[in-house]
């Protein structure tokens, strides 16, 4: 079950359909369309449905990142049991504006730490694209090591994991 999560500057609430304007900014920004791929959600309704199609998959869990003192949507943390994958993946997306300012190592290393908490979880794994050096970082910084390159639909992407009794 999703649960809220407050860190020292952030909110982390689950996604829910009132988030749906700022997904359809986020889903189109240059770094999401080039690095996680063009969702072609291009409208309010697009957006609606897409955030429905998510809050409706059992396998996703999506949290919305906030600024605490504002309540400012700036970010997603997802964490996703792909086909593919023998264990949940940790992904994160954030607005340009909050880029390289610590929020994403800090909802990402919160929502790990909760998912580990959960015991279902005994490793916790990341994917990117080889040329996505700031997921790269973000990944190495919470403590997930390179295991391997997969191919993924004729994409390569590298595969990062950590045990979670590591996570503290």
């Amino acid at each position: 079950m999703q649960t809220s999560i407050t860190t020292e500057r952030l909110l982390i609430n689950p996604l829910t359909i009132d988030d749906s304007s700022f997904i359809l900014e986020l889903v189109n920004t240059d770094g999401w369309l080039e690095f996680i791929g063009n969702r072609n959600v291009n409208s309010e309704a697009e957006a609606v449905t897409y955030v429905q199609n998510i809050i409706d998959n059992p396998n996703i869990s999506y949290w919305i990142v906030r600024i605490k003192d504002d309540n400012l949507p700036i970010g997603a943390i997802t964490f996703i049991k792909r086909e593919y994958l023998t264990h949940y993946d940790i992904g994160f997306a954030f607005l340009p504006a909050f880029t390289n300012k610590g929020y994403a190592y800090e909802a990402a290393k919160a929502v790990m730490y909760n998912e580990h908490h959960s015991d279902q979880h005994s490793h916790i794994f990341g994917i990117t694209n080889a040329n996505n050096f700031y997921a790269i970082k973000l990944l190495k910084k919470l403590g997930l090591q390179f295991e391997k390159e997969i191919e993924v639909e004729d994409e390569k992407l590298q595969l990062y994991a950590i045990s979670t009794d590591k996570l503290q």
